[in-house]
């Protein structure tokens, strides 16, 4: 079956179709030009919309799915979009994940993406990190603890609070835009709204992560 995701805490069933799919409507061959596309595809079809839409309710029989806290993670939760069929990575590993980021307190506002860093072929380049290294790289808690628990060729969304999110201007992933680091990082340290008690939500940050390949060091 095909779930199609229209809010970080919503999922709607779509009925006769077997298998759990996430296809870009514009790749029609795979051809190695489509491959980018498509992995693409399979994260922005599930991205969060901010607009309405008119939504076929869910058949009596159909199972939402629902985001589920991940043991021991500070709160963080998740909701698997794609179950990968490769290994699961274990400290030590290291691992290249393509992400969309997008912050909560905005209204989700997408403050960064893999697929806008691009080599000098034009091609994205994925966010790289070594699981478990601790202070070498400084990844936030809740992408490392969302990682750690997917196989190879999964997508899934994770809602962080910000007790697992950004907890400095130096922790990675770090948007390469210097206006959109500074938006992110003005609304989640702005000590006006943090004084008046909004830390609990001004650092709260959605997720979409694909754990395309790990490499055992």
């Amino acid at each position: 079956m095909i779930y199609t995701c229209f809010a970080p805490l919503q999922c709607f069933h779509v009925p006769h179709h077997p298998t759990v799919r996430l296809v870009h409507p514009n790749v029609t061959s795979p051809t190695p030009s489509s491959l980018i596309t498509t992995r693409r595809g399979a994260l922005s079809t599930t991205l969060i919309s901010t607009t309405l839409f008119t939504l076929t309710p869910p058949s009596k029989s159909a199972t939402i799915p629902e985001f589920s806290e991940l043991p021991n993670s500070g709160g963080v939760k998740a909701l698997d979009l794609r179950l990968g069929d490769g290994q699961v990575p274990a400290d030590g590993d290291q691992v290249s994940v393509h992400y969309y980021g997008r912050l909560a307190a905005k209204q989700g506002w997408r403050f960064d993406s893999t697929y806008d860093h691009k080599d000098e072929n034009g091609e994205p380049i994925p966010f790289v990190f070594v699981i478990g290294s601790g202070k070498l790289v400084q990844v936030i808690s809740g992408i490392e603890t969302a990682v750690k628990s997917m196989k190879v060729g999964g997508v899934r969304r994770v809602v962080i609070p910000p007790s697992q999110g950004y907890q400095s201007t130096s922790q990675e992933p770090i948007p390469p835009n210097i206006f959109d680091r500074q938006r992110l990082f003005t609304t989640i340290f702005n000590p006006t709204r943090l004084a008046n008690g909004e830390g609990s939500t001004l650092g709260t940050l959605v997720f979409d992560i694909e754990l395309v390949s790990l490499r055992h060091q």
